[in-house]
């Protein structure tokens, strides 16, 4: 009689993966860019494993070079292609790799402004060309939206006319709500800031979504623990939230 409990204590013990709930913590390195959603999912695998997530946000260009380096101590990363320096540096498990996202760079303009045509490479040439001031985040600090953006200038061959246009540093965004700065450019995904309607996406010809693919660490505390995050990261729970913020969930 008393052997016939064991099986339900075993199933409050293990999770869904098979593994004991750990209730312990899993580190995580994060692109700044998505953290609203990765918040609001994070609160969801914390609910059905047990397991805490203490993450770092950073600049995907100052995330690379931290796990690249074996500076940063973390379980999972979150790292923005192209990475040929974490691959070759031992410090991820090259195998765990799990693209599950990707986000369009986007456009903003000062809330209540007339809204440029996007629907072209040749509107968005337009736009830019004409507009006397845009900010978006310095490619030269690392920042991902940045390097993407000064690419789609140099697809469109207007990157030495922009040069003079663009407004940079940490109060720029609140220009463009006071509409001292006519265009925001960034991560569709980072667009929450007060005071700015959000046009839309670049069309995909000039600007190609940036992915987001997950790694376990080859030092990881817990292995198991931390492929389960990067599953449910790559789950149709995440999926749903990725679409809420403007991200393109990867199809499994």
């Amino acid at each position: 009689m008393k052997h016939s409990l064991w099986p339900a204590i075993i199933g409050l013990v293990l999770g869904s993966s098979g593994r004991a709930v750990a209730q312990g913590e899993i580190t995580l390195i994060s692109p700044a860019s998505i953290r609203p959603a990765l918040e609001q999912i994070l609160t969801g695998f914390e609910r059905k494993t047990g397991d805490k997530v203490k993450v770092t946000f950073g600049n995907g260009g100052r995330n690379r070079q931290q796990v690249a380096s074996g500076e940063a101590v973390f379980d999972v990363s979150i790292l923005q292609p192209p990475y040929p320096e974490v691959l070759a540096s031992g410090n991820v498990v090259t195998s765990s790799a799990t693209p599950f996202a990707s986000i369009p760079i986007g456009v903003a303009v000062k809330q209540g402004a007339a809204k440029p045509d996007l629907s072209t490479p040749e509107a968005v040439k337009r736009m830019l060309l004409s507009a006397k001031s845009i900010t978006y985040p310095a490619a030269a600090g690392g920042a991902a939206a940045g390097v993407s953006i000064e690419a789609t200038f140099k697809q469109l061959g207007i990157a030495d006319e922009m040069q003079p246009k663009v407004r940079t540093g940490a109060g720029a965004i609140g220009l463009v709500a006071t509409g001292d700065v006519e265009l925001y450019l960034t991560f569709l995904s980072e667009m929450t800031a007060p005071g700015i309607d959000l046009v839309g996406p670049l069309p995909p010809e000039i600007s190609t979504p940036t992915a987001l693919v997950g790694f376990v660490s080859t030092h990881a505390k817990n292995p198991a623990a931390a492929q389960d995050l990067l599953n449910y990261l790559s789950s149709s729970d995440a999926a749903e939230v990725y679409k809420a913020h403007w991200m393109l969930p990867n199809s499994r």
